[in-house]
């Protein structure tokens, strides 16, 4: 599944993390998420390589443009290897696959009072999001692929936002 770049250095992950900007904790979670490939494990030896770190480097671009993590993994699946060298080194990151459907999001943020953000452009195999604003500051993010339970939770969270921004007009 992930191909290699090239070697040309060799980091331990305090090395790594230091050269992305990044903790070390934060390269840990990315390899646990599967948006960094695992290295060799050799005990003290471990290293990482120049492929973890340009794909750390593309992952802080893709995140400068406010992609969630899964949104950001899908891309990276989609990208070729010259592909992320290229985002990872300051090329214009390239367009995204396709834009998630609008539509539902959109009517139950107008409808709910509810100003509905500017859709984030996602790949086309990642599922498609909604984004309500519940109050200024506060989003919620909903899967378009979520099952029934979760969703009703969501129309939850957004009544109660609803109710208490109403009941601060009311003040």
């Amino acid at each position: 599944m992930w191909r290699m770049i090239s070697a040309r250095g060799e980091w331990k992950l305090a090395q790594l993390a230091g050269r992305a900007g990044l903790a070390p904790r934060t390269v840990r979670y990315y390899v646990q998420r599967g948006l960094l490939p695992a290295p060799v494990f050799r005990g003290a030896d471990t290293t990482y390589n120049e492929d973890h770190l340009l794909r750390l480097k593309a992952i802080r671009r893709l995140q400068e443009r406010f992609l969630p993590l899964d949104a950001i993994q899908a891309e990276l699946q989609r990208l070729s290897p010259g592909g992320i060298r290229a985002l990872a080194e300051g090329a214009d990151a390239p367009p995204l696959a396709a834009a998630p459907p609008t539509g539902l999001g959109e009517n139950r943020a107008r409808d709910s009072g509810l100003s509905a953000s500017e859709p984030t452009r996602v790949a086309a195999d990642a599922p498609a999001w909604e984004r309500w604003q519940l109050a200024p500051g506060l989003e919620l993010h909903v899967s378009q692929a979520a099952d029934a339970r979760s969703r009703a939770l969501a129309d939850r969270l957004r009544d109660i936002a609803k109710h208490s921004r109403a009941g601060e007009k009311s003040k």
